[in-house]
């Protein structure tokens, strides 16, 4: 009986001191974090103005392996935001907005946790300094009931971790399509070439639109944003493990009021896809002529009808044509693309 009332004594003890404490402590923080990285802030903005990309390196979602994320348009800029919960706890949710965007100077984002009403502000200006660029996080909590303050305590080292590996990562990232472009800036384009193309394995989508200017290059972006979502996050592939995104069609398919082709990007094998949307197509080895092209997405045509030239003076049979979209289909007024077409005897 003794035990128990020393005990209670101690727990009372305990809640008062807690509850000193408590008073004391803020209902909410607000904290400041300067990081610099070695590339251009036109390399840098991008990836945090389009959520995708954002979500790719920072690790509040990128350590999580459980984590489920749907995306909604725009997927860049002001208005852009996806949802996100852990099918395996049910605890981790939550959504994230893009609030307001001047591009390569400043952007505010807002992170809703759970079922929580306020959320976390982020803000993020951004500093060119030659080929780096300051970033600077300004992070302000939401307030923490009296009972809850205690988290307040230990908040600021939790992000400050997690803004270290996160800049960590994006640099990775970053190195990785810088080197990228270097090498196809040795690229020679507008000449046509032969090459042996090897087995290719696509997880993508069937299309059919229509074939007006604007709404086909339109419908492009739209698939391959679904197609990227699909394999970054319902497959759960990382940037450097699958290949670079590529259309298929019949060669002379510009011609068509309705366009009907298949876009995906190449894995290293198949595998078990929950979505009946997505498919995986298969593409044999083969002979192949191939140009590159750089320019306007309308422009190509004229490479295209290079290549079927080139097919039939040489007097053989073609396949159909492969679009490799070596830079992100982004913008209908300049696009860099791996012109192929698969050529029989």
């Amino acid at each position: 009986m003794r035990w128990i009332k020393i005990a209670l004594f101690l727990i009372m003890l305990l809640g008062i001191v807690y509850a000193v404490l408590m008073f004391f402590a803020p209902e909410n923080k607000n904290f400041t974090v300067e990081k610099e990285i070695n590339y251009p802030v036109e390399k840098v903005f991008p990836q945090f103005n389009n959520l995708q990309n954002f979500a790719l390196w920072n690790s509040y979602f990128s350590d999580n392996k459980n984590l489920s994320l749907e995306f909604f348009t725009p997927y860049d800029g002001k208005g852009s935001s996806f949802t996100f919960h852990d099918p395996k706890d049910e605890d981790v949710s939550g959504e994230l907005f893009i609030r307001y965007s001047n591009p390569h100077k400043t952007l505010k984002f807002q992170l809703y946790e759970g079922k929580k009403n306020t959320p976390y502000q982020l803000n993020f200006k951004f500093v060119p300094l030659g080929n780096k660029t300051k970033i600077t996080w300004f992070i302000h909590t939401p307030k923490q009931s009296f009972l809850k303050r205690s988290l307040n305590l230990i908040s600021e080292d939790v992000w400050l971790e997690s803004v270290d590996k996160s800049m960590t990562n994006l640099s990775n990232l970053l190195g990785k399509k810088i080197q990228k472009e270097a090498q196809r800036e040795n690229l020679k384009f507008d000449t046509i070439t032969e090459e042996n193309q090897e087995s290719l394995i696509l997880v993508g989508i069937n299309v059919s639109t229509k074939n007006s200017r604007d709404g086909f290059f339109k419908n492009i972006v739209v698939n391959h944003n679904k197609v990227l979502n699909f394999v970054k996050m319902d497959l759960g592939k990382k940037d450097d493990e699958f290949g670079e995104p590529v259309l298929i069609a019949t060669p002379e398919y510009y011609k068509d009021k309705e366009v009907s082709y298949f876009y995906g990007v190449p894995l290293p094998k198949k595998e078990s896809v929950s979505d009946n949307n997505f498919t995986f197509r298969t593409l044999n080895p083969t002979r192949t002529f191939v140009t590159y092209y750089r320019g306007s997405y309308a422009g190509r045509v004229k490479s295209i009808q290079q290549l079927v030239s080139k097919a039939k003076k040489d007097t053989l049979r073609n396949g159909t044509l492969q679009e490799t979209f070596l830079e992100e289909p982004n913008s209908a007024s300049e696009v860099v693309l791996k012109l192929s077409l698969p050529v029989y005897k």
